[in-house]
């Protein structure tokens, strides 16, 4: 039977953003490994699964996104979408989405929807960002599941959100400065 060599790092634990601690990373190569990264939490610890031949420059990568997504699934949500976007279906007069979540696979788009069943995507990227920012964008969202472009008709229902233009100029500003978001929508 083969032996299969596994190569076993650790991260120390490193301060969040909020104060708290991170989660310490326990990394594992594998030659076996060829594509895949997996990540999950075991004894309190990221276990991270990469393939061996990753390079550092790699592995600091997905343990950065492995680190992030993990953590932000284990604390609670900031906002709850599917109770702000109720809110502001009903303060607007748009329609409810069928569902509405965080996603963290958006790096070019703040938000998405798919008109036909009612299903919203909001980027985690904006988790952070002030709350008349991230209604803005579920307001977004919402006209879409009335009209799925960007008519006038589209912006005379998204317009409804009093602070739709100064949220625009504030994405505006984060995507110029985040190089990843080429097109916010």
């Amino acid at each position: 039977m083969d032996q299969l060599e596994l190569d076993f790092t650790t991260v120390d634990d490193a301060p969040a953003h909020d104060g708290r601690p991170d989660l310490e990373v326990e990394v594992i190569r594998s030659p076996r490994r060829r594509k895949t990264v997996e990540a999950s939490v075991v004894d309190g610890r990221i276990r991270l699964l990469l393939p061996a031949r990753m390079s550092a420059k790699e592995e600091r990568h997905w343990i950065d996104v492995m680190r992030r997504r993990l953590e932000r699934q284990l604390r609670p949500p900031t906002v709850d979408l599917p109770v702000r976007a109720g809110e502001l279906a009903r303060r607007y007069d748009l329609p409810r989405p069928s569902s509405i979540r965080w996603v963290d696979n958006q790096r070019q788009r703040w938000g998405s929807c798919t008109p036909a069943d009612g299903t919203i995507r909001i980027s985690s990227r904006i988790e952070g960002f002030p709350g008349w920012v991230v209604d803005a964008v579920i307001v977004h969202e919402l006209a879409h599941l009335a009209v799925p472009n960007h008519s006038p008709a589209f912006h005379a229902l998204a317009d409804r959100y009093p602070r739709m233009e100064r949220a625009a100029g504030f994405l505006i500003a984060k995507g110029l400065a985040d190089p990843d978001a080429e097109d916010p929508d």
